[in-house]
């Protein structure tokens, strides 16, 4: 008798921490968020293709990601400087001309790239509800942009493509686009 309350215990223990341990798990591991790469939607212009990704399962389910170097077109001296130059550089305008600004803009970093961020509500031609986010991080005198658009929450989405980009595949790959290779 004696022996089977200690294994009770003993499993119920086990079995409380277990629960707590998924409870204080990071989002990122309790989501399962995996991003494939898709071809490059949109025509040529003046900056090469870029790659990329739509985000499935997790919080950003179906939201995609575009992601290029744009070198030799930021200000040397102080990188991305503000808002405006957000708006500018970050493609938003690739996925529709229709854009507005929710709020502004926050700096964020990646690696030895630093930068900001902006979120907006996109006028799409369908009748669902879109937002994107316009990312710019410059290092020396080029610039790293990415617009991330779905139909999710944007600080989901943008929290779940700054982790993306912070893969050691995705920072490789930036920093030899960066370089011209």
């Amino acid at each position: 008798m004696r022996r089977a309350a200690a294994i009770a215990l003993v499993l119920a223990v086990l079995g409380a921490s277990g629960v707590g341990a998924y409870q204080l798990a990071s989002p990122r591991a309790q989501t399962a968020e995996h991003w494939r790469e898709l071809a490059w939607p949109f025509p040529r212009d003046g900056w090469p293709a870029g790659r990329a990704f739509r985000c499935e399962g997790g919080a950003c389910d179906g939201a995609e990601l575009y992601v290029r170097a744009k070198r030799g077109f930021c200000n040397c001296e102080s990188g991305v400087a503000d808002d405006d130059e957000i708006d500018r550089v970050a493609d938003i305008d690739l996925i529709t001309p229709r854009f507005g600004a929710t709020a502004p803009g926050e700096v964020v970093q990646m690696g030895e790239m630093h930068g900001r961020a902006r979120q907006y509500d996109l006028a799409t031609y369908a009748a669902a509800s879109h937002v994107a986010i316009g990312v710019a991080l410059s290092r020396r005198c080029d610039l790293l942009v990415v617009a991330v658009q779905g139909r999710g929450e944007a600080g989901v989405m943008q929290h779940a493509a700054l982790v993306f980009l912070g893969t050691p595949e995705i920072k490789a790959w930036a920093m030899a686009a960066l370089d011209g290779k």
